[in-house]
């Protein structure tokens, strides 16, 4: 790292690594660079879109949402594909906050500097994940994975604003609730050291969703925009998934969402 280095340059160009531990490693120091105060963000420059992105290895396999096995965690090999599950969802994570960071030109700086910490804090995330599964015998890779997260990424390329209403504040928030759940299995199945993983994660990406909320709040405002009316129109326009309860409000509520968009996710969802 050097100073008169362009960060938002930087961050397309580890979001162009294909290699997992180099583009963590890489997101890591990206972050501790920018706080260093190395670097130029370069906010109003506007990058052009470098083919195949993001860099990712050739494995794991990619498929249908629905075509991802769903295993037992009470087998070893059960909970080894539910890590690598999550595993993989934080290294899109990684990517999508790399491609906030490039991709948007205009915004404060502060926009920048707060997705380049959620990179950094999923990098972590990654790394403490593909550790523990290799304690389990496999490693990142050896099971196949779905890449909805990703692909909502690549669909709100053109619009900021939605893509910080759809990805951090839907499609991570599903982590919020998601979490416990997950830890509840865990715990029973004695496995301690991924309970605690998942808990150093949820603190964090109640954090990562608050800094979606926080920027949608400010689009809306910059754009004439009520949020509460808009979002669910963004939901269609994009045909983002739909949320199923039971949700977290506690973790919600900490991560910024109203007690009126918490009514309405309320009264918009049925069970099953």
């Amino acid at each position: 790292m050097i100073l008169g280095m362009q960060l938002r340059r930087r961050a397309l160009e580890v979001l162009c690594l294909a290699d997992p531990a180099d583009k963590a490693a890489q997101a890591t120091a990206l972050l501790a660079a920018a706080n260093a105060g190395q670097g130029d963000l370069d906010a109003t420059d506007p990058i052009a879109t470098p083919p195949g992105l993001p860099g990712r290895p050739a494995l794991p396999r990619l498929v249908a949402a629905d075509q991802v096995a769903r295993r037992s965690p009470f087998t070893l090999a059960g909970r080894a594909a539910l890590i690598h599950a999550i595993c993989h969802i934080e290294f899109n994570a990684i990517n999508l906050a790399l491609d906030a960071v490039w991709r948007f030109a205009g915004m404060p700086e502060a926009f920048y500097r707060d997705w380049l910490q959620v990179a950094g804090e999923e990098a972590l995330h990654f790394g403490l994940l593909r550790e523990h599964l290799q304690t389990l015998g496999h490693d990142y890779g050896d099971f196949e994975a779905h890449d909805g997260l990703w692909r909502m990424t690549e669909a709100t390329s053109g619009d900021v604003l939605a893509r910080m209403a759809l990805v951090p504040r839907t499609l991570e928030a599903r982590g919020l609730d998601a979490t416990p759940p997950i830890q509840a299995k865990l715990k029973k199945a004695g496995d301690a050291r991924a309970v605690a993983i998942l808990d150093i994660i949820l603190r964090d990406e109640i954090g990562h969703v608050a800094i979606g909320n926080r920027w949608y709040a400010w689009l809306c405002q910059r754009q004439g925009q009520d949020p509460v009316a808009l979002y669910p129109q963004l939901v269609a326009r994009y045909a983002a998934p739909r949320l199923r309860p039971p949700f977290n409000l506690a973790a919600r509520r900490a991560a910024g969402f109203s007690e009126t968009e918490l009514d309405w996710l309320s009264q918009s969802v049925t069970p099953g």
